[in-house]
């Protein structure tokens, strides 16, 4: 059953990133525009959707700590939603200059992927011990573990089919 769920966070993934990375940078129509945005709206909803399916599967948590633990975790997914759209705005923006992208404009996505990167990183330091206020160390532990996983899936997918930047 988990892994039914992986390989859906991966097939959507793969669906988004495939909008993205060959219909935007082949086609920048603005209906087009439009499409791949209603595309990436509908997909992550269902990522996050699923992401939290995993989660509650994997976390056996007691009738005493699931009322606690979830909007806790609704608020941080919450975050890191925003968070996200900021690294969706930038693979976009690499898209829409894929074909003419200098140095300079190189170097300012890169920057700003990686403090993307960062701010995620800060918001799970941020979010450690309010989760452990709610579910125990161990549990804390766990749901971090899976976040980073799911999270890694994810961004795997996107690696594999947005294009690299050719020199």
């Amino acid at each position: 059953m988990i892994r039914k769920y992986f390989l859906s966070m991966s097939m959507a993934a793969a669906v988004i990133l495939t909008n993205i990375s060959v219909g935007y940078v082949q086609a920048q129509a603005t209906s087009t525009q439009s499409s791949v945005d209603q595309d990436i709206a509908l997909l992550r909803k269902d990522i996050r959707s699923d992401k939290k399916q995993i989660i509650a599967a994997n976390m056996q948590l007691t009738d005493a700590e699931s009322p606690k633990f979830w909007p806790v975790y609704d608020q941080y997914a919450a975050e890191l939603a925003k968070i996200n759209d900021s690294k969706v705005a930038a693979i976009k923006d690499y898209a829409a200059n894929y074909s003419t992208l200098t140095d300079d404009k190189a170097l300012a996505l890169t920057r700003q992927i990686i403090g993307i990167e960062e701010s995620v990183g800060q918001l799970r330091l941020k979010y450690v011990p309010i989760f452990s206020k709610v579910i125990s160390g161990k549990k804390t532990a766990l749901f971090f573990q899976l976040d980073r996983r799911l999270t890694m899936l994810v961004d795997l997918q996107v690696a594999s089919e947005v294009p690299v930047v050719q020199p």
